[in-house]
């Protein structure tokens, strides 16, 4: 599904920083053609700043998305959620990233989850990057408490794990 949104703008390569960010980021587009996350409205300069445009980009590329019923209806819909990566050693908690060899490929959440719940440890949060909208596409897993080494040892031999960092 992605791939489809990401070819609607693939001939404008500014709008597609702007489209890529507001996926990455869970801001939706609302019937007024402003960028919003739930009520809280974005000021386009803001967003143009931040991807490295001009405001009149973030303008026509809301614009766009109004005007396909497919596209207004995905981006009227998103929303974004607490990442609780960065908190999570004020709070206690263990945070794992894992790096997959290829993040395509199926049922590598599915094994990292298994040896997680093996070693006792629960999981609190489990998040992953969308393998079309990043580049390097992380899992990162929040348990309940500070991951142990031989869970670490364990998650390093998994097959299609490239790397794995502890915060």
């Amino acid at each position: 599904m992605w791939h489809i949104i990401l070819n609607k703008f693939n001939k404008h390569p500014a709008q597609e920083k702007v489209v890529r960010l507001l996926l990455e980021r869970g801001f939706q587009v609302n019937s007024a053609g402003r960028v919003v996350s739930g009520h809280i409205e974005i000021p386009h300069t803001q967003i143009a700043a931040e991807v490295g445009v001009d405001r009149r980009v973030i303008d026509s590329t809301c614009e766009a998305i109004l005007a396909d019923e497919t596209l207004a209806d995905i981006f009227s819909n998103l929303h974004t959620i607490p990442f609780l990566k960065d908190v999570a050693p004020a709070l206690g908690l263990g945070v794992v990233v894992i790096t997959p060899g290829d993040a395509s490929e199926t049922g590598i959440l599915a094994r990292v989850a298994t040896a997680v719940t093996q070693h006792g440890l629960s999981i609190r949060q489990a998040v992953t990057d969308d393998p079309y909208l990043s580049e390097q596409p992380l899992l990162t897993i929040i348990t309940d408490t500070k991951v142990p080494g031989e869970l670490i040892e364990e998650l390093v031999k998994l097959p299609d794990v490239k790397g794995v960092t502890v915060y």
